[in-house]
């Protein structure tokens, strides 16, 4: 795809007279464009677009068509159905009345794009708050509040039982693809059948002694591979894959080894949750707790302006471990231009520089 940027999308005559009359009290799209015009250019986006190519559709468009898809809570195919037969959303993109809008798969290619350029995630919000610096809409100073929700990981929840079993499968099916000749040679032929299968709940002992017998099991296993792969004759790079440095990382949370055998951690020797893996697959994941509900992931943060007079923006967003609190992430999550005092729910602080 090539970027043909164009400097700007001027209203036609007949789009504005249409949407003036359909909505005479206005609507969220067309008070966004009376409010600031064209709040994105094309040409902030061609670093995302090659030279060459198939014309793309306007980036600038796209970016306003997603923030109104957020705003609305629209599915990509409600969105680009909008572009296609709402006169405000064409008034705010600056559209002909006759123009048929694009496929649905554009705007996810676009999310694909924006994520993937050098890690620049925040940079919609970047150039918006720009925009609103300019138009006089946001200024240096005042108060602000910020408040965090879950975000999920893309993994399932897992005991302890499970993620043991789970890290011991990934370890062997990564094996199984990288060396599966050495893998043939070291494993028992009990492997095969106890790793088979993804580990479920429903699956393992009831009892808490039996799944603590069958815990050891899976310990034993794990030691034996782990000490495989980092035999003299093994190969060196089978104990560099990430599977088997997840491995290793498990065994020594879940598990405690020395001159008598190994056991089973008591949940009171378990690390914290700020450190402890609870997936094979997303080691970065955490459990957090708040508001009475557990997830396990990250924890998004957003810092709002709230002023009374003023237009309440979201001025900067961050992502964090599930199980930093709000408070902690204040000081280092403001952005460039620091106000006096922030407010959370009514409740007032100073920033941590100042404290």
């Amino acid at each position: 795809m090539s970027l043909l940027s164009r400097p700007g999308y001027e209203v036609p005559a007949l789009t504005e007279r249409v949407a003036r009359a359909a909505f005479p009290k206005g609507s969220l799209a067309i008070r966004m464009r009376d409010a600031l015009g064209e709040v994105f250019v094309d040409e902030e986006f061609a670093g995302l677009f090659a030279t060459r190519g198939y014309p793309s559709t306007a980036p600038a468009r796209l970016v306003m068509v997603s923030v109104l898809q957020f705003a609305e809570g629209l599915t990509d195919h409600q969105a680009v159905e909008a572009v296609r037969v709402r006169v405000d959303w064409k008034f705010l993109l600056g559209l002909p009345l006759e123009d048929p809008g694009f496929d649905a798969s554009v705007l996810s290619e676009f999310r694909t794009r924006l994520t993937r350029q050098d890690g620049r995630t925040d940079r919609l919000l970047t150039l918006l708050l720009r925009h609103l610096r300019e138009h006089r809409l946001l200024e240096r100073g005042g108060r602000q509040r910020t408040d965090a929700t879950h975000v999920h990981a893309a993994v399932r929840l897992l005991n302890r039982l499970e993620l043991a079993m789970e890290t011991m499968r990934a370890a062997l099916e990564t094996l199984a693809v990288a060396a599966p000749v050495w893998l043939l040679e070291h494993a028992p032929a009990a492997w095969w059948e106890r790793y088979a299968k993804r580990a479920d709940d429903y699956r393992l002992p009831q009892s808490e002694t039996a799944r603590t017998a069958l815990a050891v099991i899976v310990g034993a296993d794990g030691y034996q591979l782990l000490d495989a792969v980092h035999r003299p004759n093994a190969p060196a790079w089978l104990r560099e894959l990430p599977a088997l440095q997840v491995l290793r990382q498990v065994w020594v949370q879940q598990y405690y080894r020395d001159q008598l055998g190994h056991r089973w951690r008591d949940k009171s020797d378990l690390p914290p949750s700020a450190t402890a893996i609870g997936s094979p697959y997303d080691t970065d994941a955490r459990y957090g707790i708040k508001r009475g509900m557990g997830w396990r992931g990250f924890k998004g943060h957003f810092t709002e302006v709230c002023e009374p007079d003023r237009p309440h923006v979201i001025v900067h967003v961050a992502t964090t471990a599930a199980t930093l609190s709000d408070v902690e992430t204040v000081g280092a999550a403001m952005p460039t231009w620091p106000p006096p005092t922030y407010c959370r729910k009514g409740n007032r602080w100073t920033p941590p520089t100042s404290a």
